[in-house]
């Protein structure tokens, strides 16, 4: 894989991390302001949908949801598993690109 393509893939994974904090950062001045929320599965979708690492950021830097135990168990969950995939993608690009090949093509033949 070109390191191109993988600076271009980390650029978005941020990106889309910024955008999570931003969605919980939100719902935490709604919830202090009492003007309209985040729905709580929207904020799940958005944190396994690969902002794990924001939401989490944003649940521990501002404390927000973190008494819920769907929060406080799936936010650290995903965001180690993010971490995991992002950090085998950067030390192992072959190995972890195939790996998801793989997970993808078991997920289809399941399905």
């Amino acid at each position: 894989m070109p390191i191109d393509t993988i600076l271009i893939s980390f650029a978005l994974f941020a990106v889309w991390n910024a955008v999570v904090f931003y969605v919980y950062a939100y719902d935490k001045m709604a919830a202090r302001g009492g003007a309209r929320r985040v729905r709580e599965d929207k904020l799940i979708l958005l944190a396994i949908a690969g902002g794990g690492i924001g939401a989490f950021a944003c649940q521990r830097l501002m404390r927000h949801k973190t008494r819920k135990p769907p929060f406080s168990v799936l936010l650290p969950l995903m965001a180690g598993v993010h971490l995991v995939i992002v950090l085998s993608i950067a030390l192992f690009p072959g190995i972890a690109l195939d790996a998801i090949h793989r997970l993808v093509l078991l997920l289809r033949a399941a399905a």
